[in-house]
């Protein structure tokens, strides 16, 4: 039976009692294991007290340690640099402070830096032609090149209302070949060149101009805004709002000849007033609508100087007009496909001899995809008013990407035009025939920024006259594009 701790104190509130009583009397056995165990108990105190005693001073040892520690720490931590004394954990802190402040300035930097658009190309051109072809009658080559940047920036935002500001620098050198005279205007809408001939090598400030976007209805705001209404004012190119196509409006990528780059009347007949570089100051106005992204359309109208005034020597008077519709659909066997039809007044323009007059007309430039990888354009230009040179011109072509040969990103195009003069034109001529145009070209992409386009132009019945000889261009472009 285990002794309780009622029996145990009164063991010892009775030991001297049964001491005394010990010298007279033998004790009970469960007595004497009481005593010794109480006996035991006092050694095992004893040896327990020694042990703490001698554990004293290496815990005060370390205690002041430890708080030398806290001390240092608190002092390293109170300042932003870092010495070779401070405690590995202090650095291995600010190692981890300073990287996540750098995370942080990038992300503000990216934050700085988002919706900033940037791109950048550079083109050239070495291009051949036999005698027959060449005005002064001799056989020649001509290098030429052209490059283009361009900036995109977010530019103000009132609720959901956004502005955006872009910027294009334009700058080149040389004119290409001299070719006879043709409807056609040029074989190279690369070139790019003062009045100071190919010696002066320049930039100009192409385009800067300002655009707000305001999602309608007004109460949805953009996340869910299928309408818009976009107001760009400032120096611009009309070709980048009007007249567009998705594969005949780069002579850097694609056709070269300015008959297929753009309308024939509106840019090689001169309908478009721009300055000496095609652009011009203006006012553009565009309501869009996308009912699905499969489907959409928009309503543009533009405002543009004119004759002098595209180049800021005169005022706004007499402007060139410009409104277009257009949508994107599917009407081809499921395939995307863009169609626009436009019409213009250019109140500065000039007739074929060079007198000052109103030009008007209308016309149209469709691009469908008729396959997986072939893609084809069609353009029409019809004029109202005046008389220029070419009164019609239809243009027409294909493109093939080369993924059924196992280079997707090559592309082989093939592409003709009819011109067709203006009845005072012709009778001040004696022609009686259209102007044909063609061009074959094959694009390989030599990486995924370098491409080299081999190029073949043929003009035959140049300037609408039967029995003139061809001309026959032959060309080579480079193009590396970020």
């Amino acid at each position: 039976m285990r002794p309780t701790l009622h029996s145990l104190l009164g063991a010892a509130l009775l030991s001297p009692v049964l001491a005394s009583a010990q010298a007279t009397a033998p004790l009970p056995p469960e007595l004497r294991q009481l005593l010794q165990r109480m006996e035991r108990l006092e050694k095992e105190n004893q040896q327990l007290r020694e042990r703490l005693d001698a554990l004293a001073p290496s815990t005060d040892r370390r205690l002041q340690a430890l708080e030398d520690a806290q001390q240092q720490t608190d002092k390293a931590l109170n300042t932003e640099r870092l010495s070779e004394q401070e405690p590995e954990l202090v650095t291995r802190l600010k190692a981890v402070e300073f990287q996540s402040l750098a995370m942080q300035k990038q992300a503000r930097q990216i934050e700085a830096l988002e919706g900033v658009s940037v791109a950048a190309s550079l083109a050239g051109v070495l291009q051949a032609a036999p005698a027959a072809s060449l005005d002064g009658g001799k056989a020649q080559s001509r290098l030429n090149y052209r490059g283009d940047v361009s900036v995109g920036v977010p530019a103000g935002r009132l609720n959901d209302i956004e502005g955006r500001l872009f910027a294009h620098v334009r700058l080149g050198q040389g004119e290409g070949l001299a070719l006879r005279d043709s409807l056609a205007g040029s074989a190279n809408a690369i070139a790019f060149q003062t009045q100071a001939g190919a010696a002066d090598s320049f930039a100009v400030l192409a385009q800067a101009w300002y655009q707000l976007t305001v999602p309608l209805p007004r109460d949805h705001g953009q996340a869910k805004a299928r309408e818009q209404l976009e107001i760009t004012v400032g120096k611009m190119d009309p070709f980048l709002f009007f007249d567009q196509n998705a594969i005949a409006d780069d002579e850097t990528a694609r056709f070269q000849n300015k008959v297929f780059v753009h309308n024939p009347l509106l840019d090689a007949g001169g309908d478009i007033g721009g300055d000496a570089y095609g652009f011009t100051p203006g006012l553009r106005l565009a309501y869009g609508a996308q009912p699905d992204r499969a489907t959409g359309w928009s309503a543009s109208l533009g405002v543009f100087a004119a004759g002098e005034a595209a180049g800021f020597g005169k005022g706004l008077g007499r402007p060139l007009l410009l409104a277009q519709l257009d949508t994107h659909r599917r009407l081809w066997a499921g395939l995307p496909g863009n169609y626009r039809v436009y019409a213009w007044r250019n109140g500065q323009a000039r007739e074929h001899e060079g007198s000052p007059a109103v030009h008007a007309g209308w016309g149209a430039s469709l691009d469908q995809r008729l396959g997986d990888d072939w893609t084809g354009f069609l353009r029409y230009g019809h004029q109202l008013k005046g008389s220029p040179r070419v009164d019609r011109a239809l243009t027409l072509g294909l493109e093939l990407d080369g993924r059924r040969w196992g280079r997707g990103a090559d592309g082989l195009g093939l592409a003709a035009a009819w011109l067709h003069g203006a009845e005072a034109w012709r009778r001040s001529q004696g022609a009686g025939a259209q102007e044909q145009v063609w061009e074959l070209f094959y694009r390989y992409q030599l990486n995924d920024k370098v491409q080299i386009t081999p190029d073949l132009q043929w003009i035959r019945h140049s300037l609408a006259q039967a029995g003139s000889p061809a001309i026959r261009v032959w060309g080579l472009r480079a193009r590396v594009g970020l």
